[in-house]
């Protein structure tokens, strides 16, 4: 016989386990429930919503009105009001329906309960895991994930499993592989379907790659690859020979401009893929213990209207690095000619050379500066790029191998937010927008020995650089052109991906940009100077690689036609894809979907999910007319240097870079209106081509809003910028005695650091010692209280010497893992999140944008905002896995 329970006597958490057992039960037979019934089936959950509102169920010395908010967090329960009634109610059915993360149970007194509360799972979560059941627990599924991992394994270690060379390890078998392979995917392409077989085989399709998607390893992604590109070559065919309407000339203008967009952005995929199908991940090469074989190494910092505040953190890392002394030498580039660079240039005893002529910008500055040294080999960082102090020891040893080494390349990183970081707020939370270049494309690159000059943060053997004539200057991408000359030599190239050292961002939009239009104004020019499909030297990997590098910097056109192609039919009912809409999503839906999650397999913690078309929209318009120009005059704009380290003194709207956003915003939105009008007065037949486009254009309107975000400047005063850390470290007071402590942050002029017992620190400015270890050595740097919290105080840095200063250098900003662990903080993509967050940065930019528009459109925009805002309070809310009783 089941025990009564007194109502009075459960917790939050016990009274939900019982509202889940009756609905369980109830449940079972609600088909059979008849109409008078249903009042049963509603008052054992009103009556225990009654209890649960106003009884006063305890835990042992714990407030009772404190024990809803964890489940109910949107209500505050002090201060009710008449809507929170429905919003209560709400909130209970979505506890109810979906199974929610409960807290941790040991920190509840269960009274008259079991610990092991039983939690039915919610009928949807149940068909989930059914599902998963079938298609990746049965016999089959275990037998091909189990072949798959056995592929793999052969597939890292090299090993067969039979003794005998396999058929497609000969060349005549590759290529008879690869031939019938060709010839399946050009049937597959083309083969045509009915609209019931094509959704069969989509699905199936979608199935199958969901499941891959699921099994760790190579193999599958390469599987996943073929899947994405078996759906977008149907989807590329369809398009060339059953979708352009010769009906209408302005369609059909319109419909063949959007197919060579499509286009373009089928062969980016497709080079994308070769691209990085298997990153290389070279390790390191240990150097000869001898030091006295180790090369001479000239150190050069190219500098023209950068202050010396900035300059001086790259000379002192550059000084503390683990070399031969007598083997390094350090040279300030100087083209902006100051006698402050050549003052401090002396006073800590590095090489300052300063040029008659600034002809060839940063190129010819060193080029001058080759002249003048003589070192084996040359490493060159921007002045901004502070080295880790075992940049050399790490890179060194490959070219010490490999005689025909030409280049080693390692990762730009910056530890100051760029523009997209820091106006959006999501700083160290999303990979910046040249993370998924030096995290898998340079690494990817490696594998087929086509890794980029980045004209930084890199080391060049000097016989093979010499031999092309220096750094090349008939383009403003110095660096690309430079290392494709060496290749077409037969010189190789290495990449280390991991971070030795970092540097600062651009600190505005419009330096952005401008830093961009230069990238890809360079990158046209080499393709249309010394294009890479022709001309000796090159394999036929090469060609590809640097192809779609160049390629990339194409899209500007093609992405601004993607953001227009909907208003075609939504404004001028112009048919630009002739097709039935739903013979259309079942073509185009395969498309995206699949490339899309065969890429965030594949860039996993590099580049998330809709944020790389983010960065193109903010660069399209900028990059579209450059790009065209350098196509058909290469010769024609010039080099312009990225300013760093300025300020933004206070938080504005960059109107004037924002005015093409205006234009496609507005020009969307008038689509939207005219396609709701188009829906409710327009023909039948044209719904579903009105819906779907409608849905292009709202995903528009998402991707342009969180450009307009971006030229929301935020304020940024710090010339010098900190660096959030965790560093051990001790604070010595005056009278001798020691503290230990935690270094939270650091600067070039100071440290935050939290100390375990404040109370022993004196109150107000004091002079304070701060002890660092750093290669099991101690080094102490006087300083000075700013400022002291309750768990935290503020450092300057007191006046030190060359040494000192060299020595915090290493101590902070060339510490050997610094930048290491920043790297491997982000998580892997995550999509639907991914997606959240562009919506989150839409929100904003448009809330920006109406705030500073004229009025009314501000009074409209609040307005707008809080009825949102109200009515989203209604919205269920999830409970915190962490959520606390106490």
């Amino acid at each position: 016989m089941s025990k009564a329970i007194d109502i009075s006597e459960l917790d939050v958490g016990q009274l939900m386990s019982v509202m889940r057992r009756y609905y369980s039960a109830r449940l079972a037979a609600f088909r059979g429930l008849k109409p008078y019934r249903l009042t049963g089936f509603l008052i054992v959950p009103l009556w225990l919503s009654f209890c649960l509102m106003f009884l006063k169920p305890r835990v042992a010395g714990v407030e009772s009105w404190r024990l809803p908010l964890v489940y109910f967090p949107h209500i505050n329960f002090s201060r009710p009001r008449i809507s929170d009634i429905f919003r209560f109610v709400i909130q209970l059915a979505w506890l109810f329906v979906v199974r929610q993360p409960q807290p941790e149970q040991s920190r509840i007194d269960l009274i008259g309960a079991s610990t092991a509360v039983d939690q039915p799972l919610a009928p949807h979560t149940r068909a989930v895991h059914a599902l998963k059941a079938l298609l990746f627990h049965n016999a089959l599924s275990r037998r091909l994930r189990a072949r798959l991992q056995t592929l793999e394994s052969q597939s890292t270690s090299g090993v067969s499993s039979t003794s005998k060379r396999p058929f497609t390890g000969t060349t005549a078998g590759r290529t008879i592989f690869g031939f019938l392979l060709v010839a399946l995917a050009l049937v597959t392409f083309t083969v045509p379907l009915t609209v019931q077989d094509q959704f069969i085989f989509v699905s199936l399709l979608f199935l199958l790659a969901y499941g891959l998607n699921r099994v760790p390893g190579h193999i599958p992604l390469m599987l996943m690859v073929g899947i994405s590109l078996l759906a977008s070559g149907r989807y590329i065919w369809w398009r060339c020979t059953s979708t352009l309407n010769f009906d209408d000339p302005l369609g059909l203008a319109f419909g063949i401009g959007l197919l060579m967009a499509e286009a373009y952005a089928w062969l980016v995929m497709l080079l994308g893929y070769v691209q990085n199908i298997r990153p290389l991940q070279r390790g390191t090469v240990a150097l000869p213990v001898d030091t006295r074989v180790w090369p001479s190494v000239d150190i050069m910092i190219p500098s023209y209207n950068e202050d010396l505040s900035v300059v001086r953190a790259t000379v002192y890392a550059c000084l503390g690095l683990d070399w031969p002394k007598e083997k390094l030498h350090i040279h300030i580039l100087d083209d902006g000619k100051r006698d402050s660079f050549k003052d401090f240039a002396a006073e800590v005893g590095v090489g300052y050379i300063r040029r008659p002529k600034n002809n060839h910008a940063k190129a010819g500055n060193i080029n001058y500066a080759l002249k003048q040294t003589s070192g084996e080999y040359v490493a060159i960082f921007d002045c901004d790029h502070i080295p880790t102090r075992v940049f050399l020891q790490i890179s060194m040893g490959w070219f010490l191998k490999d005689p025909k080494l030409a280049i080693i390349q390692t990762p730009h990183h910056f530890f100051s937010p760029d523009p997209f970081e820091r106006n959006l707020s999501n700083f160290r939370k999303v990979p910046n927008e040249g993370g998924l270049f030096y995290g898998l494309i340079q690494d990817g690159n490696d594998l087929w020995n086509s890794t980029f000059f980045c004209g930084s943060c890199a080391i060049l053997r000097r016989a093979p650089l010499e031999e092309i004539g220096g750094i090349a200057v008939e383009t403003v991408t110095e660096d690309a052109h430079t290392s494709l000359r060496l290749h077409r030599l037969g010189y190789r190239s290495a990449y280390l991906r991991a971070p030795l050292s970092a540097g600062l961002a651009t600190e505005t939009l419009s330096a952005h940009i401008g830093q961009r239009i230069r990238w890809a104004r360079g990158m046209a020019q080499i393709l249309r100077t010394d294009n890479p499909l022709l001309g000796p030297g090159l394999n036929w990997q090469q060609r590809l690689c640097y192809l779609n590098a160049m390629l990339h910097f194409l899209s500007g056109i093609p992405r601004l036609i993607f953001l227009t192609a909907p208003l075609m039919f939504l404004i001028f009912h112009t048919y630009i894809i002739y097709a039935p809409a739903l013979i259309l999503v079942l073509y185009v839906l395969p498309h995206i979907l699949h490339s899309s999650i065969t890429n965030s397999r594949m860039q996993g913690k590099y580049r998330y999910s809709f944020w790389g078309e983010v960065y193109e929209v903010v660069l399209s318009w900028y990059i579209a007319r450059p790009t065209t120009v350098a196509l058909f005059a290469p010769h024609k704009g010039s080099f312009n240097v990225t300013a760093k380290g300025g300020l933004v003194e206070k938080s504005y709207y960059d109107w004037v870079i924002s005015k093409p956003y205006m234009l496609l915003v507005l020009a969307n939105f008038i689509g939207l209106g005219l396609g709701v009008h188009r829906y409710f007065n327009g023909p039948q037949n044209e719904v579903g081509a009105v819906i779907v486009n409608m849905i292009w254009t709202l995903y528009n309107v998402l991707i342009i809003g969180s450009a307009v975000a971006v030229a929301s400047e935020m304020k940024q005063v710090r010339r010098v910028h900190r660096v959030e850390t965790s560093i051990p470290a001790m604070v010595r007071l005056s009278s001798g005695h020691l503290i230990q402590a935690t270094v939270m942050d650091f600067s070039l002029d100071g440290l935050r650091v939290a100390v375990n017992d404040m109370s022993k620190l004196p109150r107000g400015q004091f002079d304070i010692d701060i002890i660092l270890n750093r290669a099991n050595r101690e080094f102490t740097f006087p300083m000075r209280s700013v400022y002291t919290l309750d768990n935290a105080m503020g450092l300057h840095l007191k006046p030190l010497s060359t040494v000192q200063m060299t020595d915090f250098v290493q101590c902070t900003f060339a510490r050997a893992d610094t930048w290491i662990k920043w790297q491997n903080s982000y998580e892997v993509d995550r999509p639907m999140a991914s997606m959240a967050a562009v919506f989150r940065a839409a929100i904003y930019g448009y809330r920006r944008l109406f705030a500073l528009a004229p009025w009314p459109l501000p009074e409209i925009a609040r307005w707008l905002v809080a009825r949102v805002k109200y009515l989203s309070s209604f919205s269920p809310r999830k409970v915190s896995p962490r959520a606390e009783y106490l």
